[in-house]
């Protein structure tokens, strides 16, 4: 019986293709912009998270200052190596500890120059950062100990200033400071808000401080918690020790500020995938639209085929037959929606991400419950012309003009 329904409906599907093809529109449309906008959000989910995670391994960033906005912090004493020193010593679950001191500078090499960012640090910065070097050499000890003039170079502004050619060996400017490039760095990209992490120029940090700075103050403090440690109790012994430090006693407002990148991480992964979620349920309210397309059409051919109804009814057929023939008809329309969906979704989520240049995050489950979906909503859709089919009067059906 279920045999000859599903025949019979694909029969009804042949002889009225277009609108059998405009009936399965809205599901099709429905499927695949759920399927889509789930996939593109998976993508920008695993994205946030890559960038996060290039910033450095278990990664903790503590500045002196509480941060009033963009751009912006509250005034406050910068950190010393002292402050390095006492948290490497003082805080368990630390693995490595780095100093940073920064400034926008020009980079000049030739006729060549670029605007970029040169950070003062220490060897300690690479495992912090979980950097590694393309070319080259890290900085040795006696090169961070006297303040040498030397710098390891960022993909950018290695390409911005050299092109094609090897710069191991070259003298860069920095302003007024004269350096040898001693190395280049791995390219990293972009992390959040299209920071690009390649610009960058690093020298010895008492380099740093003495020819640019003109101060060993520290800017910020980058910290590596060990593998396995709890990064929150390690964020929070380290503002303990820092609040010890600087003598903030009591309900006193700290004047610095120590960030997780964990936590900032699960943070906006948590918010995009709400963001995904949102927009798959705007999404499926298609669907909705495209089962009450179903049904429209579905009464439409119930009122065509009133006498071939009475016809069946009347050489015995049962009412749940006729039932079942009308609900096999939906379900079918809506299941081949449901197929031509995932085949569109799919082909446009791959030129969506190549697009946005967002990894293919491709999700089975959401697949699937998409097309159970649409074949519920030919069941749910499709029961109420069924039954109205099933309940024709034989006669009264017969006499149908």
């Amino acid at each position: 019986m279920l045999w000859n329904a599903l025949r019979l409906a694909l029969r009804e599907m042949r002889r009225n293709l277009m609108r059998s093809f405009l009936t399965i529109l809205g599901i099709v449309i429905g499927v695949a912009a759920v399927i889509t906008m789930v996939t593109i959000g998976g993508g920008a989910t695993a994205r946030v998270s890559e960038q996060i995670t290039s910033l450095g391994s278990n990664l903790i960033i503590a500045r002196p200052g509480q941060r009033l906005g963009p751009g912006q912090r509250s005034p406050a004493p910068p950190f010393d190596m002292d402050d390095l020193e006492a948290i490497q010593r003082d805080v368990s679950g630390v693995a490595a500890v780095a100093p940073a001191g920064s400034a926008a500078t020009t980079a000049v090499y030739g006729n060549a120059n670029w605007s970029t960012t040169v950070t003062g640090t220490d060897d300690e910065y690479f495992r912090v950062r979980n950097w590694q070097l393309a070319q080259g050499r890290q900085f040795s000890e006696t090169e961070l100990r006297g303040g040498k003039a030397v710098c390891i170079l960022g993909q950018t502004v290695r390409r911005e200033l050299f092109g094609n050619l090897d710069p191991l060996g070259s003298k860069i400017r920095l302003e007024k400071l004269s350096c040898e490039v001693i190395g280049v760095l791995e390219s990293k990209g972009q992390a959040g808000m299209g920071h690009d992490q390649d610009d960058t120029v690093l020298i010895p940090f008492r380099t740093f401080a003495r020819r640019i700075a003109g101060s060993q103050d520290v800017n910020f403090i980058q910290i590596s918690a060990r593998d396995g440690a709890d990064t929150a109790k390690v964020k929070r012994d380290v503002e303990d020790l820092l609040r010890e430090r600087r003598h903030i006693t009591g309900a006193k407002e700290d004047d610095f500020s120590v960030l997780d990148m964990r936590e900032i991480a699960q943070a906006l992964t948590g918010t995009t995938q709400v963001l995904t979620a949102l927009l798959g349920a705007v999404a499926a309210v298609s669907l909705l639209v495209g089962g009450i397309g179903i049904m429209n059409i579905m009464l439409v051919s119930v009122t065509e085929r009133t006498r071939e109804i009475g016809i069946r009814l009347a050489i015995g057929a049962l009412e749940k037959e006729v039932l079942l023939q009308f609900l096999v008809e939906a379900v079918v329309l809506s299941s081949f929606g449901g197929l031509l969906g995932i085949v569109l979704a799919l082909a446009a989520s791959l030129a969506i991400v190549n697009f946005l240049q967002l990894p293919f995050v491709f999700d089975p489950s959401i697949v699937l419950v998409a097309f159970l979906f649409s074949a519920a909503v030919g069941v749910v859709f499709g029961f109420v012309p069924a039954r109205k089919a099933a309940r024709l009067d034989p006669i009264d059906a017969l006499r149908y003009e």
